[in-house]
């Protein structure tokens, strides 16, 4: 397991400067365009090319390309894996190119599926500059896609690096348009629209050395009727929705905001990028990770090893996924407060997107563990059962909403936005319930001897941590009283202090530094 410890630890750390990189972004957007109309609309634009993105290219695409690819590495020539690459580049890019056109075209209508009370509030122009940016926007999805194919090639050869500081170039190219750009734009939040564009284009770019190397730069061909392209739009049919149940449950989300005050969708954005960040370094990172390594494993027909990996990866999910939970659910406030409450984004947003991250962070180990059990599935070449849980999931997702969401906004209960963060978060912890019943029935999944006893010690590491963070954080009156420099040193201390409390309890309960580098027995 220490390969993939390390091949983990280099994705995380490089997906790492990409989320920082994403929290300047952010405060720089908090500070330059607020929180109202504008960037509701911007968020609108940016999130439907980069939900399908998820839902295609880094969800369904992602998880049936690779085993495939990892397949044909294994046991075929190389030459047969030149001609799976460009049938797969060729045929994506194709239909990509036409959807894009499609969607371009018919902006309007799109915004009205996506955010459909736009449409009633279009005296303030939020529908039409919605539509107006996602013209801008939707090619953002042809050339991810087509950047996430090239990641996919990489990570099978275990070239980790490239594709994990890839989203960096996205990051720098929305921070430079909104300096720089909008300035000459009116809305000046149409600038970041052509940063989304750029960054497309940057990203894809950004592969195509690393593939050279390799051997393996796409030479597209229209490769409908090709046996590999064939196995790959079967697996992709039932993952589209399978591998991206929490990308349709913000979709709901985003669908219902839409119908809430103004400033509803950017406080869910702000909160579900707080949340974004120890997922995707670590979560996401895991499952990147654990992805090519379960699909040789089940090529070599070692079901042993396949559900060794599983357990070593779930023990790092409880390892740092309850921690990170515990973490922006007591330090919310502190937290939007340090980094966004300046300039636009007034004391009152931070308020109404504390309630919206308290209530996803209570998913987020959720969301954790259905980034490392869905690929239990794939690895498989299985994406038709994680279809049904899907389904159960997101049928819990919307009665979720309506328990919680409804009656607050008729009763004018403030916070109804954050509603829908919790209904997203406890329909996470059903689909991994549902993913991991599954592979334990089926006898893929067999749980390693010790779990009883790491357990209780991580979640006795946790309560020390917890109560420290209760009584050190205080009123959230009194942060908004500090500056800029004594919000981020008290939180920089109050962060430093926990996470030496959680780790230095780990190590007196008897988790030494030989089972976290990948021994856990």
């Amino acid at each position: 397991m220490s390969g993939l410890l390390k091949s983990t630890a280099v994705f995380s750390s490089l997906t790492l400067i990409s989320r920082i990189l994403g929290f300047v972004r952010d405060m720089v957007f908090a500070n330059l365009f607020g929180a109202g109309a504008a960037t509701d609309a911007f968020f609108v634009a940016f999130k439907i090319p980069n939900f399908l993105r998820r839902l295609f290219a880094e969800g369904a695409f992602s998880q049936a390309f690779v085993p495939v690819l990892s397949e044909y590495k294994s046991l075929r020539s190389q030459a047969e894996v030149r001609l799976l690459v460009a049938s797969v580049s060729g045929t994506l890019g194709s239909v990509l190119l036409l959807l894009t056109l499609l969607a371009v075209l018919g902006a309007y209508p799109l915004v009205t599926l996506f955010a459909p009370g736009f449409v009633l509030d279009a005296d303030d122009g939020k529908y039409a500059l919605t539509a107006q940016m996602l013209r801008i926007t939707f090619p953002y999805l042809l050339f991810i896609s087509l950047t996430a194919l090239s990641a996919g090639i990489l990570n099978s050869y275990g070239k980790f690096a490239v594709p994990a500081v890839t989203p960096v170039w996205l990051n720098l190219s929305l921070i430079g348009a909104a300096f720089w750009l909008s300035p000459h734009f009116e809305p000046s939040v149409v600038a970041l629209a052509w940063g989304v564009f750029i960054a497309g284009v940057v990203q894809l770019l950004f592969q195509f050395p690393s593939l050279m190397r390799l051997g393996l730069l796409p030479r597209p061909r229209w490769g409908w009727r090709d046996e590999g392209v064939r196995r790959i739009m079967r697996l992709m049919l039932p993952a589209i929705f399978g591998s991206s149940v929490a990308q349709i449950n913000l979709l709901f989300d985003t669908i219902i905001a839409s119908f809430l005050v103004s400033g509803s969708v950017t406080w869910l954005y702000y909160s579900d990028r707080l949340v974004e960040f120890p997922l995707g370094v670590f979560g996401i990172a895991l499952a990147t990770v654990i992805l090519p390594s379960l699909s040789q494993r089940h090529a070599e027909a070692d079901p042993r090893s396949f559900s060794r990996t599983l357990d070593w990866a779930l023990r790092w999910v409880l390892l740092i996924g309850v921690p990170a939970m515990l973490g922006l659910l007591l330090l919310a406030g502190p937290v939007l407060a340090t980094l966004f409450q300046y300039g636009e984004f007034a004391a009152a947003d931070v308020r109404m997107a504390t309630l919206s991250l308290m209530a996803y962070s209570l998913g987020l180990l959720g969301f954790m563990l259905v980034k490392v059990l869905a690929p239990g599935f794939f690895a498989r070449q299985d994406t038709r059962t994680p279809v049904r849980f899907a389904v159960y999931s997101l049928i819990a997702n919307m009665l979720l909403n309506l328990l919680f969401v409804v009656p607050m906004a008729l009763a004018g209960i403030p916070g109804p936005h954050a509603g829908l963060a919790l209904a997203t978060g406890l329909a996470a912890f059903v689909n991994a319930g549902l993913l991991f019943r599954r592979l334990r029935h089926d006898g893929v999944y067999r749980a390693e001897p010790g779990w009883g006893g790491f357990a209780l010690r991580v979640v006795t590491a946790n309560t020390l941590m917890a109560l420290f963070l209760w009584w050190g954080r205080g009123p959230l009156a009194d942060w908004f009283a500090l500056d800029a420099a004594g919000r981020a040193l008290q939180l920089a201390g109050l962060v430093g202090a926990a996470v030496a409390i959680y780790f230095a309890a780990l190590l007196v309960l008897g988790i030494r530094p030989r089972q976290l580098l990948g021994k856990m027995e």
